[in-house]
């Protein structure tokens, strides 16, 4: 099945009456940030671009600047102050970029391959890059040199932190635990519960847990705690067809801030909210026509933000370059979407 060709006047790009982003980037779109201090939004693109908008009341955005690599960038994250972007990508470095401040761009971390993950660690004060060289590298950014280097199994697909809690997921579906707290050991190394390659992670809020996406429309939600382990389950997201024969990777996970319910979005251009305490999806959005590689909420949850391009899931004979175009909207979360609710005829536990 061919992605639905954007270029026939049938297609709605928009099915779910998003807002969208002015100015968007030319080509697909990689990651997705937003600032916990204002409504600034940051994508990181193939086009070698990271850009930023301001997103103003009403849901119009404003672009405020943009800076490039010499090569595709991968990830984004912010600095918990909301002054300043990091992003890392094809170039095998991670720039830091004072954009509050409008101070130019430099180089603040360095790998022998592409860097496909990159967070900032408040509490440590450290920057940390995961990387297809099979390490991830913890930086002060006054400093040259990493101030740890920490060898990993295979190659940094993805990863998520959340102080005390680290969680690398990596080729041959290995994911490495951390408690940052001592960060230069395991704290536990696992194979993925789902039974093909991990795309995507998300730290539990509380820190006991985590989920992980995978390319075969599946999710795991796993508990760190060997006594909670009878509370893991999987369950099958983003397929198509009488008997979800068609299935497409899970391609981002993100807890709502607030409620700590979470997103889902995927390959078959859609996107979900789930409530994984009581096992049941929230809110079911309308399939958009390309894939979503990336999605993420702003500060207090009241935004989606969601990029709609080709993902090249389906490789280059679904690629038009002459049609291709790079969407990114905006969805204003309504309370019922994203806030949990008990199972119908069951009390709460």
């Amino acid at each position: 099945m061919a992605f639905t060709s954007l270029n026939t006047a049938a297609t709605n790009v928009n099915p779910n009456k998003s807002f969208e982003v002015a100015t968007p980037p030319s080509d697909s779109v990689s990651s997705l940030s937003f600032s916990s201090k204002a409504n600034h939004l940051v994508a990181t693109s193939w086009d070698n671009q990271v850009r930023c908008w301001e997103i103003l009341p009403g849901g119009s955005t404003q672009p405020k600047a943009a800076i490039s690599h010499d090569q595709p960038v991968l990830c984004s994250t912010w600095k918990d102050d909301g002054t300043t972007v990091f992003s890392g990508g094809c170039d095998k470095q991670v720039k830091m970029w004072p954009l509050l401040s409008g101070g130019q761009p430099t180089t603040v971390a360095m790998h022998d391959a592409p860097v496909k993950e990159v967070a900032w660690i408040a509490q440590m004060n450290l920057l940390v890059s995961g990387s297809w060289d099979k390490t991830i590298r913890y930086w002060d950014t006054r400093q040259a040199q990493p101030a740890h280097i920490q060898q990993l199994p295979e190659r940094c697909y993805t990863l998520t932190v959340n102080y005390p809690l680290m969680v690398v997921g990596t080729a041959d579906r290995q994911l490495i635990v951390y408690n940052l707290q001592n960060p230069q050991t395991e704290f536990k190394r696992i194979q993925s519960p789902l039974k093909y390659q991990t795309r995507c992670l998300a730290a539990f809020p509380d820190q006991q847990g985590f989920l992980v996406g995978s390319i075969e429309g599946r999710v795991g939600v796993h508990h760190l705690d060997d006594s909670q382990q009878s509370k893991n389950f999987t369950f099958k997201c983003h397929r198509e067809g009488t008997s979800s024969t068609e299935i497409y990777s899970v391609n981002s996970l993100n807890f709502h801030p607030v409620h700590h319910t979470f997103a889902t979005a995927g390959s078959d251009g859609a996107f979900n909210f789930w409530d994984k305490d009581s096992k049941q999806r929230l809110k079911a959005f309308s399939r958009c026509p390309y894939p979503i590689p990336c999605g993420a909420f702003n500060a207090d949850g009241s935004i989606y933000a969601y990029a709609v391009c080709y993902d090249w899931s389906k490789g280059a004979e679904n690629h038009n370059p002459s049609t291709a175009k790079t969407y990114i909207y905006l969805h204003y979360t309504q309370e019922a979407e994203v806030k949990g609710k008990p199972r119908v005829g069951a009390g709460r536990k």
